[in-house]
């Protein structure tokens, strides 16, 4: 499970939210689909090298906006990605197409992941300012 959760220490951004956003993606995309246990706080937090308190913080995020839940004696489970308050037949699945066309072309370019993402935040930004 770890192997899809990385922590890039030099980024402003705090580890928590690195790793809510990372496990948020995955849910989201249908890598970790309803039903799928996470490990435990304390081993998420042994294997990236961090406090427990740092993946605990991620969990509750994660568990407040609906997409984990933690349960006594069966572990943090996924419980699935959020729904989506207004829903267009297919329009999941346009989308899910375009960000697949996106990280092939920005690869076949030679643009890293992490240039990518600050791009397209870059981008949601500039484009939320002109929707005010």
């Amino acid at each position: 499970m770890t192997a899809g959760i990385t922590l890039d220490l030099s980024d402003p951004v705090p580890p928590y939210e690195q790793i809510r956003r990372q496990l948020s993606s995955l849910i989201a995309v249908g890598v970790l689909q309803p039903g799928s246990r996470l490990p435990t706080v304390r081993s998420l937090a042994a294997d990236l090298g961090i406090a427990a308190g740092t993946v605990a913080r991620a969990y509750k995020e994660l568990e407040q906006s609906g997409l984990i839940e933690s349960r006594r004696r069966n572990g943090t489970i996924v419980v699935g990605p959020p729904q989506p308050t207004l829903a267009v037949a297919g329009g999941d699945a346009a989308v899910i197409a375009a960000v697949d066309d996106l990280i092939r072309t920005s690869r076949d370019v030679g643009i890293g992941d992490e240039s990518l993402v600050d791009l397209l935040r870059g981008r949601l930004a500039q484009t939320s300012k002109l929707d005010s």
